[in-house]
């Protein structure tokens, strides 16, 4: 079976008992939409055990974008040089506005690894890619974290930016594709579709997985092979 989630934010414990709950196998493949970072406690622990699992493929979400750059500008020894290099007005104003969205409980559980594990999470995180196209029996996925900026459906995936493709919000009113499903993260479906408040959002040949699990909301998950859904 093919699996695909969102927006985790930290909540180790729910994305656990959703791998039960989908009775999640070596043989099922499971993608994950991003922003599996930040707000919540235990981030680095959900990177660990999507990165010991070689049919979890991971996307490039927001916050892991912006995790990625200032942990690797700050994972250095304090030198002058290199506080003259890292901690410059540039860097402080990122960690300011990385901090505002969620980043301090990141930060401080990685600051709590050892360098080996630093350097390890750091490199997991870099192989994260923006995009997937999929075909699951007779249906085709485009699966991104937030949305296809200017969008055209001439367009392969390839010409869309992707830094923009992680914060871009998705017009769920439209349909995109006639003959593919567009699956996003990103933005929690209460603020688009009060009828879908914790719930997956499925319309226009759309499918929006960001339930809200940091908004105190659930977390879900979508079986692309039956469309069956899941929520912890």
């Amino acid at each position: 079976m093919t699996y695909v989630m969102s927006d985790i934010h930290g909540q180790y414990e729910k994305y656990k008992k959703m791998l039960e709950t989908i009775a999640f196998s070596d043989e099922d493949t499971l993608y994950v939409l991003g922003d599996i970072l930040d707000r919540g406690e235990h981030s680095m622990k959900i990177l660990y055990d999507m990165s010991l699992r070689a049919n979890v493929i991971p996307l490039m979400g927001n916050h892991e974008h912006m995790a990625e750059y200032i942990l690797r500008k700050l994972n250095v020894e304090i030198t002058e040089q290199s506080l003259e290099t890292n901690w410059n007005t540039e860097i402080l104003k990122a960690v300011g506005e990385w901090y505002e969205n969620g980043g301090y409980p990141t930060s401080k559980e990685f600051s709590r690894l050892c360098p080996d594990d630093r350097e390890y999470i750091l490199d997991y995180l870099r192989e994260f890619s923006f995009y997937e196209e999929i075909t699951v029996g007779e249906n085709t996925f485009v699966l991104v974290h937030g949305g296809l900026p200017a969008f055209s459906p001439e367009k392969d995936l390839e010409d869309y930016h992707p830094i923009l493709s992680l914060y871009t919000k998705t017009d769920y009113s439209r349909t995109y594709y006639p003959d593919k499903y567009l699956i996003t993260g990103h933005t929690p479906t209460f603020s688009f579709a009060p009828n879908c408040d914790g719930k997956i959002y499925r319309e226009n040949r759309h499918i929006a997985l960001d339930c809200g699990v940091c908004h105190g909301r659930n977390l879900g998950c979508i079986c692309l092979d039956d469309f069956r859904e899941f929520y912890v």
